[in-house]
């Protein structure tokens, strides 16, 4: 008789493995270095806010544009030298005073600045401090254009004439008759012989031009060669040459020329032409 075969005790089969956890088990090590990562970034992101509050509450590393002084500014500026020259170069933010090179930086912005003829000097102050001293370029005539009047220095260089009012331009010289524009941007040199000769014949009057009730200056061809006309009240008409430096054989220098434009401005206003470039006739006789 057989024996009855025994039976195994039942047993449960283990539970599989969660997802989620079976996850976590196999990407056990890339996980970790992403949480790594994670903590590097918050971490450093934390470390860079500390050091940026830090920065912008140390007042004495950086130069900020309002503790930059600019002197020089001649009166017929108008608009914000300062300004315009630092947002021009991109530095009317901080400036880290512990860069090298930074007041080369100052100069070159201010250099490149259309009413700076030169920059003088940059002086570095503490805590957090600059001075600069420029030399502006200055107004010596306007050039009729089409559409209006572009303002010159006495080397022909165009200046920002958005800076002249009506009224302030009517004060220089008109130099009429000019066919030709700039051939670069404000800052720069006309690029005309006619026009920088124009503006070294109204440097050289100068102040007289308004003594003199003079309205215009025109260049006026003649078999020797080109001569400057100014034009006074009531259409007269002045000879003044040729510009200065440039004089012909026998012509009187600049200031024999303004000496005498002095002389006319003196006496009652008159119509007849005078001519500066001659020397003028003797005057009296013998007795």
């Amino acid at each position: 008789m057989n024996a009855p075969s025994r039976r195994r005790p039942p047993h449960d089969d283990p539970p599989p493995a969660a997802p989620v956890a079976d996850f976590f088990t196999t990407h056990r090590a890339g996980l970790g270095a992403i949480a790594v990562i994670a903590a590097a970034v918050v971490g450093g992101w934390q470390l860079w806010e500390s050091s940026a509050d830090a920065v912008r509450a140390n007042a004495d590393a950086v130069l900020f544009p309002d503790a930059i002084e600019l002197h020089g500014v001649a009166p017929w500026v108008r608009g914000d030298l300062k300004a315009e020259a630092l947002r021009n170069a991109s530095l009317d933010g901080g400036l880290p005073l512990d860069d090298p090179e930074l007041p080369q930086r100052l100069e070159r912005a201010f250099a490149m600045h259309p009413w700076v003829r030169q920059v003088e000097r940059v002086t570095l102050r503490e805590p957090a401090a600059a001075a600069i001293d420029v030399r502006c370029r200055e107004p010596v005539a306007m050039i009729g254009v089409p559409g209006g009047l572009l303002a010159v220095d006495g080397e022909g260089v165009v200046l920002p004439s958005a800076d002249f009012t009506a009224e302030a331009a009517a004060e220089y010289p008109r130099v009429v008759n000019v066919q030709s524009s700039p051939l670069g941007v404000e800052g720069s040199r006309w690029g005309d012989p006619l026009v920088h000769e124009a503006a070294a014949v109204a440097a050289a009057i100068g102040p007289d031009w308004k003594r003199s009730r003079l309205r215009e200056l025109r260049a006026a061809d003649t078999p020797r060669g080109r001569v400057w006309e100014l034009v006074g009240p009531e259409g007269r008409t002045i000879r003044f040459g040729s510009p200065p430096g440039q004089e012909q054989a026998g012509e009187p220098a600049a200031a024999v020329k303004i000496g005498r434009l002095r002389t006319l401005a003196a006496e009652p206003a008159g119509t007849d032409p005078v001519d500066l470039s001659q020397e003028p006739a003797p005057t009296g006789g013998s007795g």
